[in-house]
């Protein structure tokens, strides 16, 4: 008897040779299939478990009417979001395990909603023709989201293709048989860090929040990490969070890819999370190990990390526009708020002697900082640098009067 199951999405009306050898794959390492039918115009040979038709019907149209719309584009939104409604219904009746779809571009546009739409935890893999591509933008993923090349699989059967689609299968099953999904039997802290080395703060609050019965999940803020935290808050996954590391948002503002969405710092206070919110890294501007620096930072102080990164620095003109940014959206959030201001430095390359080191400049933000915390929000000044252990004193001061006062729920609340 199968142990698990794997959901199948694809287009079984112009690729069922395809989702057929992946039902076989995965029926031969004794799991089961629950198959989905996402086309529009065309039917299989064989009948599929969810038909093409229920997939319409979840998106409130005949497959007639999808077809209707006269527009390929149009078509497959309905069938998104019907596929969105039919396997949130069916995850909740535990008729499956995992999810695996494949994909061109408009299978993957759809399998990225599909994904999206089911909780952490649950092992997500699509094989799509334009998996790791700049086509997909880091919003589109879901946190735990797995990619596999579909090589040689635009048109038709071979030996290429079956290696992608078998691994695969063979991917989604042992991850559906391994996963151990997140624990909630302790309080969630949400927490933003770059590296260990640049921002140290969380050597010191982690164990001290351990040790006061909560689970401290540290989130890398280059872009992806940023995205699954902001993602994570949105679903309400956290008791509170500690977004203490904001180069993502400085990226955002001055438009380098190295970002995590245009919703940054802005989720868990739309979702009611308390939050306590520093500058850490604000005066870095990222860029991919592989772009040219524009001619406009050519002058500015210059860290290469590795190949991957490299960062330049942002001038005391930025750096307020970028504290004023913070406080418009910290000022929205439906949850207390506090923001903590390292007067001594943000990041551990902006002391003297490092490559960051702009004193002229942090007195600018400083400066901004105060001016700009004027309203709902809290803001505590700490007269230290951010890796400094007074910063995560005061952090931990405030932490445990929020836990006295109830605003951080435990389990004992």
């Amino acid at each position: 008897m199968a142990d698990k199951t794997i959901l199948l999405i694809g287009t079984y009306d112009t690729k069922e040779p395809e989702m057929r050898f992946i039902e076989e794959c995965i029926r031969a390492q004794g799991a089961a299939v629950l198959t989905m039918d996402v086309s529009v115009l065309g039917d299989p040979t064989a009948s599929t478990d969810i038909s093409k038709h229920d997939v319409a019907a979840g998106g409130g149209m005949t497959i007639d009417e999808v077809i209707g719309q006269g527009d390929e584009n149009k078509a497959f939104r309905v069938m998104s979001a019907g596929a969105v409604k039919v396997i949130e219904a069916a995850y909740a009746e535990g008729r499956f395990d995992a999810m695996l779809a494949t994909g061109g571009t408009m299978g993957t546009d759809l399998a990225l909603d599909c994904a999206q739409a089911l909780p952490m935890g649950v092992p997500k893999y699509i094989v799509s023709t334009v998996s790791f591509s700049p086509l997909i933008p880091p919003h589109r993923l879901a946190p735990d989201i797995q990619m596999i090349l579909w090589a040689g699989g635009l048109y038709g059967m071979n030996s290429i293709c079956k290696s992608s689609l078998s691994q695969a299968a063979g991917a989604v099953v042992g991850a559906a048989r391994a996963a151990i999904k997140p624990d909630q039997s302790k309080p969630m802290i949400g927490m933003t860090s770059l590296g260990s080395s640049c921002l140290r703060y969380m050597k010191t609050l982690k164990p001290a929040l351990e040790e006061r019965g909560f689970e401290v999940a540290i989130f890398h803020t280059t872009g992806m990490g940023g995205m699954a935290f902001e993602k994570l808050a949105s679903e309400g996954a956290f008791v509170c969070v500690m977004d203490f590391s904001m180069q993502e948002f400085g990226n955002l503002m001055a438009g380098s890819l190295v970002s995590s969405g245009e919703d940054r710092l802005t989720n868990a206070g739309q979702a009611g999370i308390p939050q306590m919110v520093a500058p850490g890294a604000l005066d870095l501007l990222d860029f991919a190990g592989w772009q040219k620096i524009p001619e406009q930072y050519a002058d500015r102080p210059f860290h290469e990390h590795n190949r991957l990164i490299k960062s330049s620095v942002f001038n005391g003109e930025e750096r307020r526009a970028w504290i004023r940014e913070m406080a418009s959206r910290l000022e929205d959030a439906k949850a207390p708020t506090h923001f903590f201001l390292p007067t001594g430095g943000v990041e551990a390359w902006d002391q003297e002697g490092g490559e960051a080191h702009d004193p002229e400049a942090l007195a600018e933000m400083v400066d901004e900082a105060r001016r700009a915390f004027t309203g709902r929000v809290g803001m505590t000044e700490v007269q230290s640098h951010i890796n400094d252990v007074a910063f995560s004193e005061a952090v931990l001061n405030l932490f445990d009067q929020w836990v006295h006062d109830g605003i951080i729920q435990t389990n004992s609340s």
